[in-house]
């Protein structure tokens, strides 16, 4: 059933999830840092630019896959959300995260405009989870990295 109001919600839900609405979209975050600059921490801060995008990438594909797949196991938090090294090994690694997490929102955004996935519908697999509290979780935790990721930037002379 076509109702134009649940249109207009996923419509800013996705909207959302670009990015850009109140905040500079991730897409012109990334393309600011040269790769030789991702893996730098700046003095007081506890993760450089690289975990830090790595952990946003790593929460929304989280998210994603519980949604979408009832067979699906988190990481164990926090270790895997995170890591371990500053740096990608290579620019081959830093450009597939870029490009898994593009691939990934561009599939959660397609999710969410889907109007055959109900939006208040309790999740079948999961623990009174809907989609529309997964899209706001995602939409909060992408905002708050996403201040972040600007924090570095600005540490690193790039903004």
């Amino acid at each position: 059933m076509d109702d134009p109001m649940d249109r207009v919600v996923r419509k800013q839900l996705v909207s959302h999830l670009r990015g850009g609405e109140a905040f500079m979209p991730v897409d012109h975050m990334v393309d600011k840092v040269p790769f030789d600059m991702t893996g730098i921490v700046p003095e007081g801060l506890p993760y450089s630019f690289y975990q830090l995008f790595y952990h946003l990438r790593l929460a929304q594909y989280d998210i994603l896959e519980f949604i979408r797949n009832p067979n699906y196991e988190s990481p164990a938090w926090p270790d895997e959300y995170w890591p371990e090294n500053p740096v990608p090994q290579n620019k081959q690694e830093w450009q597939q995260l870029k490009d898994f997490y593009f691939t990934e929102r561009d599939e959660f955004a397609a999710y969410l405009a889907d109007q055959d996935h109900d939006l208040i519908k309790l999740i079948p697999h999961g623990s009174g989870q809907t989609l529309l509290r997964e899209a706001l979780l995602v939409l909060e935790h992408n905002a708050y990295h996403t201040g972040q990721l600007l924090i570095l930037l600005r540490l690193l002379g790039l903004h």
